[in-house]
Formats: structure tokens, C-alpha cells, sequence
């Protein structure tokens, strides 16, 4: 026992050291430049979005950050690479929507939205917009919803793609109003939108920063907003709450996360920087052309909303029958 000894004590000793070390690193935290993968595509949602944050937050934490696509694979490729990071708060992911449904859409997957990250904070949040093509003899919901129930199957909607924000929230709008439309899936929100415009299909729900200038131009008409309160870019446009779709609401949100396992006090300074620059104008100018504004939240509030919409998803790609294999 006696031979024991020293060795114990050298081991408590270096436990001891490494506890005290976790409020050090917060302080020099951080001291080299911070990787913030997108795991899109240059030039969508993310990716800009991503690039809209980077300069403010770098400037927040006096360090710059470095915008890292890893695209491929409906954002499961950036996100593995963002799990197995060093959890040290130098790598960090923004993601949105599947974020919480490819664990539903993909049989097999190589992270988990909550085991394998510690959320720092959401960071915006944003409607779509329930569109028709002109040709469409709907002025409002209530005439698109008696038009879809007299005529089932015979309207159709456009998405981006199975699985993706277009195709859940029109799958939401039918289980809301009891109507049956059918759904033609599209490599991406801009093929799903051109179509619409030509007339190929009746309806479509993109991004309102996807549909605002088509709206504008009167190729499109709008008939509500998926969020339940207006947006100022369309201040004329109802939500659909107010159009009589009763409780609806469908967001487009980011979340900052960063791998699991990195230390509380990196991940509070992170989500403090965070917290900072949304709270400015500045970013809400910036995010506005985006059909974005800001969503602030703890760490702690950040994981509860995003274990709820994994819960969500989960039971509509289930009722719906969706998957991505």
C-alpha cells in the first residue's frame, strides 16, 4: 500500500491540475483561428448565412474564423466531420433543418444531432411562403384549400427535394387543412422554384428570401407566410394562423453547435460572443435580405429546442413514410 502511495497522489494530483486548467483555457480562449463548417454548398442558406456570422463573431472573439464547406450527402458529410473534431471549441458547425431529420430520413448515420454535439446557441430563424403561380384562381388560402379538396391530386407542389424544409412544411400544410396534393420533388430549391414559375406546378413553399423577388415582380403570388406573426418584407401577406389554418407554424432556424464534449466554459464564451452580436442591429440589417432574423438563446435552451423539433420530425417523417435511402 505503502509502495501505492506516491503514484495515487501524482494521479490526483494531474486530475486535480486538469479541472483547474478548464477556467484558464476559458480565459485564453480562444487563441488561434476557430474553423465554422457549413456542411453545404457555397452560396445557400447556410453557407451564407454562415459567412454573414463569421466576421462580427471573429471580431467578437478578437480571432478569425475561417468558413469550411464540407458539402455532400444532405449535410452528413460536414456533419461527421464536425462530431469527430477535437472538442476544443476550434471547430464549430452551423446547420438547420436536417440537422433533427436526418436522423429520421437515414437508416444508417454516423452522428447524432444530440448525442454527438453541445449546442452554443440558435442564431436566426425565418418563415417560408406558401406561393401559387398566377394562373392559379386562388386570391387566398381558403380559395387554394377548396380548390385542393374539390380537385385532390390534381394540384401539385414543388420541393427541393425529398426531405427537405419545401417538402416538410407542404406535407404540413395538407395535414392541417385536410387536403391531398401531390408532391413532385425537384434536385434543389431552384429547379422547384423555376417550374413553378413557368407553370408546371401550381404551388410551392421556398425561403422567403427565395421568393420575395419573384413576389415582388408578380410572377408569384403570395398567399401567406408560414410563421405566426408577419414579416416585414411582406407586411401584407397574412400568416397563415391569420389566413385560418389554425395553429400552424413552420420555421427555417440555424444553430451554432460544437463537437460534444467541449469544455462548458468554451462553449459559454462562444455562446456569450454569439449572443452579442445578434443582440445588435447590425446583424439584424444583415440578416433581413435573407428573410432571416435573429434568434438568441442559452446553450441550455438551444439543446431543449432542438430535442424537441428531433421529437417533431421524427413523428412526421414516420406518419409521412420519408426516407432519403
Amino acid at each position: 500500500m505503502g509502495d501505492n502511495l506516491p503514484n495515487i497522489l501524482r494521479m490526483l494530483i494531474a486530475l486535480a491540475g486538469a479541472v483547474l486548467t478548464f477556467p484558464v483555457a476559458a480565459q485564453t480562449f480562444p487563441s488561434q483561428p476557430i474553423r465554422l463548417i457549413a456542411p453545404f454548398p457555397p452560396g445557400g442558406s447556410v453557407d451564407i448565412m454562415a459567412r454573414l456570422i463569421a466576421e462580427p463573431l471573429g471580431k467578437e472573439l478578437n480571432t478569425r474564423i475561417v468558413i469550411d464547406n464540407r458539402s455532400g450527402a444532405s449535410g452528413n458529410i460536414g456533419m461527421e466531420a464536425a462530431a469527430r473534431a477535437a472538442p476544443d471549441g476550434y471547430t464549430v458547425v452551423l446547420n438547420t433543418i436536417p440537422l433533427v431529420t436526418n436522423k429520421s430520413l437515414f437508416a444508417k448515420l454516423s452522428w447524432d444531432p444530440i448525442r454527438d454535439f453541445a449546442p452554443v446557441g440558435m442564431v436566426a430563424t425565418g418563415p417560408h411562403v406558401l406561393v401559387v403561380h398566377p394562373k392559379v384562381p386562388a386570391a387566398k388560402v381558403a380559395d387554394l384549400v377548396r380548390l385542393a379538396r374539390a380537385r385532390p391530386g390534381k394540384l401539385s407542389y414543388a420541393s427541393a427535394g425529398v426531405g427537405t424544409t419545401f417538402h416538410f412544411c407542404a406535407e404540413m400544410f395538407k395535414d392541417a387543412t385536410g387536403t391531398f396534393i401531390l408532391h413532385i420533388p425537384y434536385r434543389g430549391g431552384g429547379p422547384a422554384l423555376l417550374d413553378t414559375l413557368a407553370g408546371q406546378v401550381e404551388l410551392s413553399f421556398p425561403t422567403l428570401s427565395a421568393a420575395l423577388p419573384h413576389v415582388k415582380a408578380g410572377t408569384l403570388r403570395a398567399l401567406a407566410v408560414t410563421d405566426t406573426t408577419r414579416t416585414s418584407l411582406l407586411p401584407d401577406v397574412p400568416t397563415l394562423r391569420e389566413a385560418g389554418v389554425k395553429d400552424f407554424q413552420f420555421t427555417q432556424w440555424l444553430a451554432l453547435l460544437a463537437p460534444a464534449g467541449t469544455p462548458q466554459p468554451v462553449v459559454s464564451r462562444l455562446s456569450t460572443a454569439l449572443r452579442s452580436i445578434l443582440n445588435g442591429q447590425e446583424m439584424r440589417g444583415r440578416f433581413q435580405p435573407q428573410g432571416f432574423e435573429p434568434f438568441q438563446t442559452t446553450p441550455e435552451e438551444a439543446g431543449k429546442f432542438l430535442a424537441a423539433e428531433v421529437e417533431r420530425y421524427a413523428k412526421l417523417i414516420k406518419a409521412k413514410g420519408i426516407t432519403s435511402d
